[in-house]
């Protein structure tokens, strides 16, 4: 039975998790979930996710929500590459670290700018939204003088949900060259990467179009 995965275009996180269905060769069906309709309060889909998010996995009677629980599941029963979620436990320590800190500051950032201004439909942004974003690239800059991506020296899954996020989050806050080289770089060398290109570019630029339309009316 081909695995199913729950999501919405515009989301980071499912658009990670597309990234590596298709990395690890993972055959699945995409159920689009409608957030307009509110889809997400429907007692079937509380029942399989009560978090009301997406994206949810959902392979027979197993069922796991949270990109990057997702993420580490399918690194761990797909990947054929160590590198992507190392088995040596000090690397893989450092990914979950990576991943800790995009959910903590990356993450939290985006969804709170895109919730206030997609949803709400609010034209100015909080003071402390932009200082927590400048703070994740002062830090993203940090880890990236360490290493070439940022966990390790391969790319790894924390750099796909890092990724899918900055992606959006760059037409909110650009990546300023001066201060931030080495994420800057880091960026260009993700959005070559052809996972990037087929399953997540266009739809990061639909958000940034969306974005500058609603802030400027």
């Amino acid at each position: 039975m081909v695995i199913k995965l729950y999501t919405t275009e515009l989301s980071p996180s499912v658009r990670a998790s597309i990234m590596a269905f298709e990395i690890f060769q993972v055959p699945y069906e995409n159920i689009e979930v409608n957030l307009s309709d509110k889809s997400m309060l429907d007692p079937e889909f509380l029942n399989k996710n009560p978090m009301r998010t997406v994206p949810v996995l959902e392979d027979e009677d197993f069922i796991l929500h949270d990109c990057h629980a997702i993420l580490m599941y399918l690194a761990d029963a797909y990947g054929t590459e160590d590198t992507w979620y190392p088995k040596d436990y000090k690397a893989r320590a450092l990914v979950n670290q990576k991943l800790a800190f995009i959910n903590e500051i990356i993450f939290s950032g985006f969804k709170k700018i895109a919730y206030s201004v997609v949803v709400e439909r609010r034209k100015t942004l909080m003071p402390q939204w932009i200082e927590t974003i400048e703070e994740g690239y002062s830090i993203m800059e940090k880890f990236l003088n360490k290493t070439t991506y940022i966990a390790t020296d391969d790319v790894t899954i924390a750099d796909l949900s890092a990724y899918s996020n900055m992606s959006c989050l760059i037409y909110v806050i650009p990546v300023d060259r001066q201060k931030y080289p080495k994420t800057l770089k880091w960026c260009h060398v993700m959005e070559m990467q052809p996972y990037c290109k087929e399953f997540n570019n266009k739809s990061a630029a639909t958000f940034g179009d969306l974005y500058k339309l609603i802030m400027s009316h």
